[in-house]
């Protein structure tokens, strides 16, 4: 802490005021004879400029009009005309002194000391001065756009006019320079008031328990002593905070994750107990009707043990699949990734499959016509298409139409199975790849489903890092996945 908050505004004022003052006067002291010359020498301009303009109209009464001018301005006029023969206008009483002058000034015989101080061709404007009546002047003369020669001239004030022409000078300055200390004193009581608004800000963030904002100004002064005790403050609380918020995170992070296992662990049983109370209730009762000799000839007998076996196989089959989809959930199971031949494996899947294609009577096409390579897992890969024809086999409808398509694009193979049926309700769509779920319970229990197939597949396209969907056409439904088919 360097100075008291009070010094500091006492010194910048006094320091910024007395500077201010100080800049007048060497402004006033340097410049006020040039602009006292300055202003005189437009005020010569600005007549030249109006008496051309009145020439130029060639108004009846430019007499007057001049004469009004020179008397506003306290300027002396004479115009000749272009031989300097004969006196046009004149507001001097004194037209042969000033003719003589003129005549001088352009056959170059007047000799007096003259101080040229702008000449532009049409004109001249200059300082003398008048030994007979010991009156320094400002004249121009020269041309009017018309032919006309002229001579003006005005007095330079006695000291009372130029007193007066100082003052409004210093006014003028002193205005100027007074403002200018009024912006930086507003800008450094602005300065010197921001450490105190940022506390103020600061406190009411704290109160609002946000400890992140920092007390960074430095006024050199008492408060950077007080900002420096926000932010102690502000650290402590922000760590106790913490500790409070990390273990009540924790907290409920055990208890949304017990929440979360029960949850699982009710809808899988749920799940489970669901899918096996039917083969179980069949394999009971049947095995019950055997053992009480329901059956007296043997091709009851065998019916009932056909009945045995097949809800056995059910079951088998979807407890290995449960074991299959709880690995590639929990990455057990990992993908290895091979190049191969995505149609030989698609007519392989086929050709395993062609004893249950005839039974359904089903036509397939496809439009395979060579190899197409694509990186994956080739076993997975098989799976996901030997669901996706047993998919199509089950719900086979209409024209018993199953259709193959086999694109690629940007090196994506996009791979789908069509199949003739009724479409998916839409409701449905997003449903399917969940576990267990079925659109059509009594048909997925006819021919054996679990509700297991699609959530196997959405899990491996899920470890390929690749996409599969469903697609719904008015005569029937195609599942789709893809692969990448680029070189490595």
């Amino acid at each position: 802490m360097k100075h008291s908050i009070r010094r500091q505004m006492i010194a910048f004022f006094v320091t910024t005021m007395a500077i201010s003052f100080a800049v007048i006067a060497l402004i006033n002291y340097g410049f006020l004879e040039k602009f006292y010359h300055a202003q005189k020498v437009k005020t010569l301009k600005s007549t030249y400029e109006a008496m051309n303009g009145i020439f130029e109209s060639e108004a009846d009464d430019y007499a007057s009009q001049i004469m009004k001018i020179s008397v506003q301005d306290n300027i002396e006029v004479l115009v000749e005309n272009e031989g300097l023969e004969e006196i046009i206008f004149s507001t001097s009483r004194e037209s042969h002194d000033l003719d003589l002058r003129l005549f001088g000034y352009y056959t170059g015989f007047y000799r007096e000391r003259i101080n040229v101080l702008e000449n532009n061709g049409m004109y001249q404007v200059q300082e003398t001065s008048d030994r007979s009546i010991s009156t320094n002047y400002l004249e121009m003369w020269g041309q009017f756009d018309n032919g006309y020669c002229f001579l003006m001239r005005t007095p330079i004030e006695a000291i009372e006019n130029a007193v007066h022409l100082s003052n409004m000078f210093y006014l003028v300055v002193g205005a100027a320079v007074v403002l200018i200390a009024l912006v930086f004193i507003s800008f450094f009581s602005r300065r010197l008031t921001k450490p105190i608004v940022t506390l103020t800000e600061l406190s009411q963030r704290m109160a609002n328990l946000d400890f992140e904002a920092k007390y960074t100004e430095k006024a050199g002064n008492e408060i950077d002593r007080l900002g420096d005790n926000f932010n102690r403050m502000s650290d402590e609380l922000k760590d106790t905070i913490s500790e409070l918020k990390n273990a009540n995170n924790e907290l409920k992070r055990d208890i949304d994750e017990k929440e979360k296992i029960d949850e699982m662990r009710i809808e899988f049983l749920n799940n489970v107990s669901h899918e096996l109370k039917t083969p179980i209730a069949l394999i009971q009762g049947y095995a019950e009707g055997l053992k009480d000799d329901i059956c007296d000839d043997k091709e009851s007998r065998d019916y009932y043990v056909d009945v045995i076996l097949d809800e056995a196989g059910k079951m088998n089959k979807m407890v290995r699949q449960l074991l299959s989809l709880n690995q590639l959930e929990f990455g057990q199971n990992q993908v290895q990734m091979e190049r191969f031949d995505l149609a030989a494996l698609i007519e392989g899947v086929t050709a395993g499959m062609k004893l249950v294609i005839e039974e359904k009577g089903a036509v397939v096409t496809s439009n395979l016509a060579g190899p197409v390579y694509v990186w994956g897992d080739e076993f997975k890969i098989e799976e996901v298409v030997t669901n996706f024809m047993s998919n199509a086999l089950n719900h086979l409808d209409y024209d018993k139409k199953i259709d193959i398509r086999v694109t690629e694009k940007d090196g994506v193979v996009t791979t789908s199975v069509f199949n003739s049926g009724d479409p998916i309700p839409e409701e449905s769509l997003d449903k399917i790849w969940e576990k267990f779920y079925k659109v059509d319970k009594a048909r997925t229990r006819a021919y054996g489903g679990s509700g297991i197939g699609l959530s196997i597949v959405k899990a491996i396209m899920d470890g390929h890092h690749q996409k599969c969907g469903v697609r719904n056409y008015d005569d029937g439904v195609a599942f789709w996945f893809t692969l990448d088919a680029r070189e490595r």
